[in-house]
């Protein structure tokens, strides 16, 4: 979401006007930068709970505590209100998803080296402020303890909307909100035409993704039965705006199409004016624009208005100025580069995407519908055009080896980018995928403990 301080107020006028917005993401391939977000649960030593906002029942360890904490390293506060729900960092960005998870926007880097560094560097600060408030942090796709009405929700005004409409549009969509936490790459195009070609690709493939990076095989304390529980999750949450719209997959898809499925079929959540957010969850956008929406009369749509409408859609790849990969799971340091790196070797070196484009050649919208319903309980056994994803994945990684190959962008220690997808090649050789690994630990070393989760994850 944009920040309301540097909204566009620029008034809206036509279906174009968006597109241009959409477009103006478009830039030359020698100004393509790598932006990874992920995010991980909090929780106390002492019981495990996780932190809240405020200090509370005489317990240390809050969220407000945490960001004042990391604030030493440097950045400003972000505000909601009086409440402050963030940092910006040199180019990145500290924020809180709903239930207190803790997220880094990662700077805009030209090479994975970087992302590397920059994930340690966060590491760290983060591990030092927590020694002081006796807590802790673990990336994990779903909370693995907790039930949705023990989670604490954070002071945010855009929170509070979606808090009262998800039940009216799904059943999950209150677990997606506070129980969930996933890693995503953003990345660059360079036209109209190399988007679609980008987001074809990864729309495709992302199941594929959902499978190598599935680490949410507990809830409450039990096996739920699922590999990703948090893939499971986004198929019962607000599916109007989530999924595989098929148009994203339609012949001539560009940023027009695009605006117009957003304003048409995406509805909306809220208006920020005047210091606060206006709540129209349900309503539509193109209303909006015509003044057909009565909680907005008088109210002008602006090009600020239709940026923060972009970001309320959760299409498994979510088209902004950029693209960003949101279908993994958050897990382990070395799993959240390797995502990056997956998508990064196949889509920017253009013979890497266009042997991703001959791979996936023939595919469908209903190919990649089936392997997504799939996915959250069967992983790389889902199934894929006849066979398994398990069946496409060495060609896959061969292609984006390949890629990072091409790109020739080395460490201090002369490596290049390809050492980041070791983790993929052991899973591709047989080796446990991180929910895998878990349920192998809960039978052979927990004694059927899922608490010890914790400890053995955190950060």
């Amino acid at each position: 979401m944009s920040n309301p301080g540097d909204a566009d107020a620029t008034p809206l006028t036509s279906v174009r006007q968006m597109a241009e917005y959409l477009a103006a993401g478009c830039k030359p391939s020698a100004r393509f930068r790598i932006g990874t977000e992920h995010e991980k649960f909090g929780f106390r030593h002492t019981d495990l709970s996780p932190p809240p906002y405020l200090p509370a029942d005489g317990q240390p360890g809050s969220i407000r505590d945490l960001l004042g904490g990391l604030a030493r390293f440097g950045g400003e506060r972000i505000l909601d209100g009086e409440n402050t729900i963030g940092l910006k960092q040199d180019g990145a960005s500290v924020s809180l998803e709903p239930a207190g998870q803790l997220e880094l926007s990662g700077a805009p880097v030209e090479t994975l080296h970087e992302t590397q560094a920059e994930l340690e560097a966060h590491f760290d600060q983060v591990r030092a402020v927590c020694r002081t408030l006796d807590m802790g942090f673990a990336p994990l796709g779903f909370h693995p303890l907790k039930t949705r009405a023990e989670m604490p929700w954070m002071p945010k005004g855009r929170y509070a909307i979606m808090r009262r409409y998800m039940p009216t549009v799904g059943n999950l969509g209150l677990d997606m909100m506070t129980r969930t936490c996933t890693v995503q790459v953003n990345l660059d195009f360079e036209s109209e035409a190399d988007m679609r070609r980008k987001i074809r690709v990864s729309l495709l493939l992302q199941s594929l993704a959902t499978a190598l990076f599935a680490n949410s095989p507990f809830t409450e304390g039990k096996p739920n039965g699922f590999l990703s529980y948090r893939a499971h999750v986004w198929t019962d949450t607000d599916n109007q705006r989530s999924g595989i719209p098929p148009v994203m997959l339609e012949d001539g898809f560009g940023f027009e199409r695009h605006a117009q499925w957003l304003i048409e079929h995406v509805p909306m959540y809220f208006v920020y004016r005047d210091g606060g957010y206006i709540d129209v969850a349900g309503k539509s956008f193109a209303d909006f624009m015509a003044g057909r929406v009565p909680e907005l009369a008088g109210v002008t749509a602006t090009l600020g208005d239709f940026a923060d409408h972009v970001t309320t859609a959760f299409t498994d790849v979510r088209l902004k100025r950029y693209l960003e990969m949101r279908g993994a799971d958050a897990g382990r340091a070395d799993m959240m580069v390797a995502q990056s790196a997956l998508w990064v070797g196949l889509l920017y070196d253009p013979a890497a995407l266009a042997a991703a484009e001959a791979l996936l050649r023939d595919a469908t919208w209903d190919d990649a519908v089936t392997a997504r319903s799939a996915v959250p309980r069967q992983g790389l056994a889902a199934p894929w055009r006849g066979g398994t994803l398990r069946d496409i994945l060495p060609d896959v990684l061969a292609i984006a080896r390949d890629g990072l190959r091409a790109r020739a962008r080395r460490n201090a220690a002369g490596e290049d980018e390809t050492i980041y997808l070791d983790p993929l090649r052991e899973i591709a050789a047989g080796g446990p995928t991180q929910a895998e690994y878990w349920l192998g630990r809960l039978q052979k070393a927990w004694g059927g403990d899922v608490r010890r989760i914790f400890h053995e994850a955190a950060i």
